[in-house]
């Protein structure tokens, strides 16, 4: 019932497993195979030549590709060609971009502590250079060649030089760098640009002692100093926060202002930013010629503390006519490039995330081009509502939305057309995410009923409810969000198989040794199957080996789905299950009688006779089947058995109540006969069924098959098996009785260090 669909971020690069449909048939491969990606690409993600690691770091880019490395404290750093997408690994705790295909790395814990570094040459097949810095009693500063190092040195006499270190087959040879004045300390440097480098170092006078920072400009051929720099405020770069011209050089200070000299007159000018240093903010900086770019570093979800500041979009400003061109949208990291290029980690609007080149057109002007993307978005996004169609105002289940990052703001409002009492409330998901009653992790925010009655003041009642919302992104990058849809809300709903009254289906398990195990799941949009909740596989407890049958059969009342359970005397035991929305309860056992071991089948959860509860169905030993009404009252949750099928039915090993998958009148069932051939008996919805259609074969693989209800709230009940070796899979109902599910996913919900020999 939504106003407004929007289609879910189109990866890149996407894997999932598929069965193949034949007319009117549902084969299970023995393998599967990746389908092509689709040709069409989600508005903002343009792809670009090659994949850009999703959660990559850039580290460096060259004329022929760019690395990136893992999470913060990984040791693995890959570089990817920009012809093919080819990757090669390099294995260290550090490295550091050159500009170039070469890239440095080092196995201390900081670039500075590096004293063995090693040199790959990533356009010639990776070939290394090692240069060991602890015999010179040296640091690493930054590698200018494929064999060349800068390093600080500690002479004899405790004083500091700069050298230029250079290995050339076994032999090692050192230039003393002329200029760097006495007492120069914790010197970095840029990386080269047209044979010069931009170090800086800290330099200490007076008593008491105070420090400055100086920068020089040094001529590696030359290993000279060919002018230096001083000015109020300046901090050291740090190699990462100064940059290197023909024309200019350029560094930030501590209060907020990027300085830039004009090296042919010396002439300094300033550009206020927007970062406190003080706070450990910084700016995004290079130098392009005469074009100065500056811009708010940060990812674009944010830092995960709360930081709401609105980003400075990653900016060119020309030195000479002080015009400006946004060039990125906003930007994380930036590196020099080779031939006078900047390579930038960051998005826009129009193109989406990825690395992008900016290099000078033909008129001078710099532009930005993207290289590698990852398919993400940069703009905020709405990826849909998550409840489903039909929602209950008694249930602790929140109503939830789900956009493509969390750093937003949402006004959110929800009116009740009928009596016209409104909800209003503005969400600050991303500043409230240590602590938000309203946000639930990866994009999704959501209200409950009892939130919206809170804020009202009168208690939520059935009937039709508009809701819209807007989200603005706290960052101020890309454009504001609009949705719109309505929700139909009734009372008492009972579940179909969600134990825990959380909106999510739970799968029952028991294993080798009798224990019973509760698994709360919920379904992945993104890889399209049931995956298991980060909560994990919950232990009910041991002993349930004295049972033959164990089904799920929904919600007897209202709430969370309850379940029956057949011991080896033939008495049925019915265990009620309360939900409160984060844990499931599980009541004492309660006798329904005995003789239940007439049936060879028994299975629930759908309603066959249009009364809005489920119903229990079993097939006797002669092959009868028999419908079990429910009543909707846990002391007699069943009436007296009618007879609904006449014979035949001992035809089948398995029969499984799955709720309306084939789009007619009311719940439905499937059966699998022996030769592993699975049936589906649409529903009249007065309890008998229309002829049965084949849906396909080879569903003998399965042990259980399980009508888990509405997994991916479009409406529409789904299935799930379970198979030896702890294989599980997701099949999404279609509400087509021609084709009622699609093609199965391989589903981790129930995969694990235990095997399961029984799952309902």
């Amino acid at each position: 019932m939504l106003c407004v669909r929007t289609a879910r971020v189109s990866a890149a690069i996407t894997t999932v497993l598929a069965v193949t449909l034949g007319a009117g048939a549902l084969s299970v491969p023995a393998s599967a195979a990746p389908p092509p990606v689709s040709g069409a690409a989600e508005a903002g993600t343009e792809g670009a030549p090659v994949a850009y690691p999703v959660d990559g770091h850039f580290r460096a880019a060259g004329e022929t590709g760019f690395l990136t490395g893992g999470p913060y404290g990984s040791q693995l750093f890959r570089w990817t060609r920009f012809a093919d997408g080819s990757t090669a690994t390099i294995n260290a705790s550090v490295v550091d971009s050159t500009a170039s295909d070469v890239v440095m790395s080092g196995q201390g814990r900081t670039l500075r502590r590096s004293l063995v570094v090693t040199l790959h040459d990533m356009a010639d097949g990776g070939r290394t250079v090692t240069i060991d810095l602890g015999p010179l009693n040296g640091v690493y500063v930054k590698a200018v060649s494929r064999d060349t190092v800068l390093a600080e040195v500690t002479t004899a006499d405790g004083s500091v030089e700069l050298r230029l270190v250079t290995r050339t087959g076994d032999t090692v040879t050192q230039r003393t760098v002329d200029g760097i004045p006495p007492g120069a300390s914790s010197i970095t440097a840029t990386p080269a640009r047209d044979g010069s480098v931009l170090v800086d170092y800290y330099l200490a006078s007076g008593s008491p002692t105070t420090w400055r920072t100086e920068y020089a400009v040094v001529d590696l051929a030359a290993a000279a100093v060919v002018s230096t720099h001083e000015t109020a405020g300046s901090y050291s770069g740090q190699g990462e926060y100064s940059a290197l011209s023909a024309t200019h050089l350029a560094w930030t200070g501590d209060e907020g202002t990027y300085y830039t000299v004009d090296r042919a007159t010396g002439v300094e000018s300033e550009i206020g930013i927007d970062y406190d240093f003080y706070e450990g903010e910084r700016a995004a900086v290079g130098l392009l010629g005469s074009w100065a770019m500056y811009g708010t570093p940060a990812t674009l979800a944010g830092n995960g503390t709360g930081d709401t500041r609105k980003l400075v979009p990653f900016t060119a400003k020309s030195l000479t006519s002080g015009e400006t061109v946004e060039l990125l949208d906003y930007v994380e990291s930036v590196k020099p490039g080779p031939h006078n290029t900047l390579l930038a980690r960051g998005g826009t609007v129009a193109h989406g995330e990825g690395l992008y080149r900016i290099a000078l057109g033909t008129d001078g002007t710099p532009a930005a081009e993207a290289v590698a993307s990852t398919g993400e978005p940069t703009k905020l996004l709405y990826l849909g509502q998550q409840f489903p169609l039909t929602v209950d105002v008694t249930s602790p289940i929140p109503l939830k939305w789900r956009l493509s990052r969390e750093n937003a703001d949402v006004h959110l409002r929800i009116r009740h057309r009928a009596t016209g009492v409104t909800f209003a409330k503005t969400l600050h998901l991303y500043s409230e995410s240590a602590g938000s009653e309203y946000y639930y992790g990866d994009g999704v925010f959501g209200i409950t009923w009892e939130q919206i009655e809170a804020g009202t003041g009168v208690a939520a009642e059935p009937g039709e409810y508009e809701w819209s919302f807007v989200a603005y992104p706290q960052n101020g990058v890309g454009p504001d969000v609009e949705a719109t849809g309505t929700i139909d809300a009734a009372e008492g709903l009972p579940t179909a198989h969600d134990l825990d009254w959380n909106g999510t289906p739970d799968l029952l398990a028991r294993d080798a040794q009798g224990v019973l195990w509760q698994v709360d799941t919920t379904y992945d949009a993104a890889r399209k199957t049931l995956v298991p909740t980060p909560y994990g596989h919950e232990r009910v407890g041991p002993g349930w080996q004295v049972y033959d049958r164990i089904e799920t059969v929904g919600g007897i009342g209202s709430g969370a789905a309850d379940f029956v359970a057949r011991d080896r005397s033939g008495v049925l035991w019915l265990y009620d299950v309360t939900g409160n929305g984060y844990a499931a309860k599980f009541a004492a056992r309660k006798s329904l009688g005995g003789g239940w071991n007439t049936y060879t089948q028994i299975t629930g959860g759908s309603d066959l006779n249009g009364d809005g509860r489920f119903d229990l169905i079993a097939a006797d030993k002669a092959g009868v089947l028999w419908l079990h009404p429910g009543t909707g009252n846990l002391g007699a949750p069943f009436a007296k058995r009618q007879k609904i099928g006449t014979g035949g039915w001992g035809v089948y090993n398995q029969i499984t109540a799955t709720g309306d998958i084939g789009g007619a009148a009311a719940g439905d069932l499937v059966a699998r006969d022996r030769a592993g051939v699975l049936w589906l008996y649409l529903g009249r919805g007065d309890g008998t069924f229309a002829a049965r259609k084949r849906i396909g074969g080879g569903w003998q693989a399965y042990t259980d098959t399980i009508g888990i209800g509405d997994a991916d709230n479009d409406g529409r009940p789904d299935l799930y098996a379970y198979g030896p070796g702890g294989t599980g899979w997701f099949y999404k109902g279609t509400g087509m009785w021609e084709r009622p599910f699609a093609g199965r996913v391989s589903s981790p919900a129930l995969t694990g260090d235990r095997a399961y020999n029984h799952v309902f």
